[in-house]
């Protein structure tokens, strides 16, 4: 689907003004969205705007990483917006010139829609023009990482509590599933961040310095969800280690039972076995008092060996 939305030179906001008519010169400005496009509404990238193929290829060819082009006349953007179920990103493609906005993006986006609303609504953000809407798309699309970001740090802290209790396989199941939201999390806020820098230090974005504070506001926020993701991480790692340690303590603690119970047994067992053999000359097995005496001498080996174990600190560890 194709919504146009357009500014005319006596200050009225026109929406879903036909594409033949942005080229009028009493439109000072339009904001074209393509959402869930079809093939031949996406082809008019090319036909009717004549973008360059490489940014109309990068708009079909999806999983781009968040990035600027430079195309003369206009500036191509490759953003990331994120899906809330999944956390997975959702790739948004912008051209801005000098008086149009061109966002293209194969799934409908709330994010997008509320930006359009905003625009339509608000007369004093429609005369800013296309710069000032991109600022707010990606301020938008920047302010719904923090909800997915939140309900993780919540998780954890709730894990956390948990934890203090006892830590069991499924609490570290659910560990490792946030470590991996983390790293999809980072690896989407990350890019954004680089996008946003390189943005902020671009000397060939002459109409956008006058709106550098509001793109370094952006860039603010995605300093503090890297802080934040970073943070929830090295929790994350840090329930993983002691979960590792505990596991291990608890190992050692089997062994060293284990131990002991095989070291006291040796003796007993080599007792029991040499007085297991069927010789016919072994003068203790026709003694009247053998069997009494061999017990006697296997609980005195065995009480013996509890003892020095006692006394070497075996059973403190």
């Amino acid at each position: 689907m194709i919504t146009t939305l357009a500014l005319t030179d006596e200050l009225d906001l026109v929406e879903n003004v036909h594409l033949d008519q942005l080229s009028s010169p009493h439109i000072l400005w339009y904001w074209v969205d393509f959402h869930a496009p079809t093939e031949e509404e996406g082809k008019l990238l090319d036909t009717y705007f004549h973008f360059h193929p490489l940014a109309v290829e990068d708009c079909f060819h999806f999983r781009q990483r968040p990035k600027l082009d430079y195309y003369g006349e206009y500036n191509f953007f490759v953003l990331h917006a994120l899906n809330q179920q999944t956390l997975d990103a959702e790739e948004v493609d912008m051209f801005i010139g000098k008086n149009f906005i061109v966002t293209f993006h194969l799934t409908s986006l709330r994010e997008i829609q509320e930006v359009w609303e905003k625009v339509w609504t608000n007369q004093s953000v429609c005369k800013e023009g296309p710069v000032y809407i991109a600022y707010l798309i990606m301020d938008k699309l920047v302010d719904y990482y923090f909800p997915a970001v939140y309900e993780i740090e919540d998780n954890l802290n709730e894990l956390d509590s948990t934890i203090k209790e006892g830590f069991s396989r499924r609490l570290m199941e659910e560990v490792f599933e946030i470590r991996g939201d983390l790293i999809k999390l980072r690896r989407i806020v990350s890019s954004m961040q680089d996008l946003l820098y390189r943005i902020l230090n671009s000397e060939r974005l002459g109409e956008f310095k006058e709106s550098r504070v509001y793109f370094t506001d952006v860039y603010d926020h995605l300093l503090r969800l890297s802080e934040i993701v970073d943070a929830s991480r090295d929790i994350t790692a840090d329930m993983r280690d002691s979960y590792i340690s505990l596991t291990s303590h608890r190992m050692n603690n089997i062994m060293v039972t284990l131990t002991i119970i095989s070291s006291v047994f040796i003796p007993l067992t080599f007792i029991a076995g040499v007085y297991g053999m069927n010789f016919e000359y072994m003068p203790e097995l026709k003694w009247k008092y053998g069997y009494f005496f061999v017990w006697a001498i296997m609980l005195t080996v065995a009480g013996a060996m509890f003892w020095w174990f006692r006394r070497k600190g075996w059973f403190d560890m």
